[in-house]
């Protein structure tokens, strides 16, 4: 069965077509990537596995015009993978923000839309973007199945406990304010390949997932499901990120506020664009500058890297708390599949915990799939590169065929 992925942003859509054997043999045939939708100077990067590469720049006003040129590369003469559209038999789309609406991926109906377009308010930038996927399709191709998968969806298993916020309970029964934690397409692929690698069983393992790059989250799966996750309500919460500060004392940010004259969109502003290690080091949000720069002796760039790395480890050890023991943790994202130095911060004098880390076999390793703790370590450690395409073609798959 082909299925095109699609992860739509505001002006960008990435995609992956994969040919599903069954949920555990897959082919990917083509990968790609649509630019400056809107924008002046469109482009699409239409990447196949064993045909040329072909790139086109061409003004791309919508998002309807980004797939129709997707549809127009998977089928073109030279670079094409597939004879023509009726061979899509599923379109799975990635949607940020699932809410408390879906615990699972779900086939795409008029109710589902509706539900999505309900969520807006909870994730303004992402789940619009997602939408204009799913109407584009639904225009171009209106017969062909959709399937609609969330970042949230995983962390729907966590207990109330760990939802909860300390706030008027009226603000969760009137507008759904609760911990509702992201990347969990990206926590639960590798918490299941971290587990295979390490000859556990998920359904029996305690596994701590770190999803770490510009955007970072580490989630707590206990017995194959999310028990617990550092972001929140919205993807600002947690980790220290590239620009996002992470976790902070709300009473900094009315005390900011008042001395800076600020309103509320102003803050949002400053906690998602201005801050995280950015803010820190008054450098840049990407770690490899970071990075540079702290070896060159800049001092607020070691802070900044010393605060990013410090929260990891500390979400690790209170998730290890939470499960009332550990059997793995799993390296993945930009960061944690790149960042043999950033791996040793989380991993070194964590002997307490049964985890002995192989400095040896993480040094330099990069995007491999490998156990980076000694053999005779009682906890594992892991790098696993994450496959969030994969996850949702894996899912299309399933729904489709049990629908038919």
């Amino acid at each position: 069965m082909v299925i095109l992925v699609l992860n739509c942003g505001s002006s960008s859509i990435k995609y992956q077509v994969i040919d599903m054997v069954s949920a555990r043999e897959n082919t990917l045939l083509a990968k790609g990537l649509v630019e400056r939708i809107g924008i002046e100077g469109g482009v699409i990067t239409h990447k196949p596995t064993d045909k040329p590469r072909l790139e086109l720049t061409t003004d791309i006003p919508n998002h309807t015009k980004g797939i129709d040129l997707i549809f127009k590369a998977i089928t073109d003469e030279k670079s094409g993978v597939i004879s023509s559209l009726a061979d899509i038999k599923a379109v799975g789309h990635r949607v940020a923000h699932g809410g408390d609406f879906f615990a699972d991926s779900v086939l795409v109906d008029d109710k589902v839309i509706s539900q999505i377009e309900e969520l807006i308010d909870l994730a303004p930038l992402h789940n619009p973007a997602n939408l204009k996927g799913i109407y584009a399709v639904k225009e171009l191709c209106p017969n062909i199945p959709q399937v609609a998968c969330f970042d949230t969806s995983f962390h729907q298993t966590m207990p109330a406990r760990s939802f909860i916020y300390g706030l008027p309970y009226k603000y969760y029964e009137q507008y759904r304010v609760r911990r509702y934690g992201f990347h969990g397409t990206s926590h639960k692929f590798v918490a299941k390949v971290g587990c295979e690698l390490a000859g556990l069983d998920i359904n029996k393992a305690k596994v701590v997932t770190c999803h770490i790059g510009n955007g970072a989250s580490v989630a707590a799966v206990d017995c194959g499901k999310s028990i617990d996750t550092s972001m929140g309500f919205t993807p600002v919460d947690g980790l220290l990120m590239g620009t996002r500060c992470g976790d902070v004392d709300p009473g900094a940010l009315t005390y900011i506020a008042d001395k800076e004259h600020m309103t509320g969109n102003e803050i949002w502003g400053m906690i998602n664009k201005q801050s995280g290690v950015l803010g820190i080091s008054g450098l840049s949000s990407d770690m490899r500058d970071i990075e540079s720069a702290a070896a060159e002796g800049n001092e607020r760039a070691k802070l900044a890297l010393d605060v990013y790395y410090y929260r990891v480890k500390k979400y690790v050890g209170a998730y290890a708390a939470a499960m009332g023991g550990l059997d793995l943790v799993v390296f993945t994202g930009g960061v944690g599949e790149n960042d043999p130095s950033f791996r040793e911060y989380v991993c070194s004098n964590m002997e307490f915990l049964g985890l002995e880390f192989d400095a040896d076999i993480n040094r330099g390793l990069r995007g491999k799939d490998t156990i980076i703790s000694k053999p005779g370590s009682r906890v594992k450690a892991a790098l696993i590169a994450t496959n969030e395409e994969l996850v949702i073609a894996t899912d299309t798959f399933s729904i489709v065929n049990n629908c038919r």
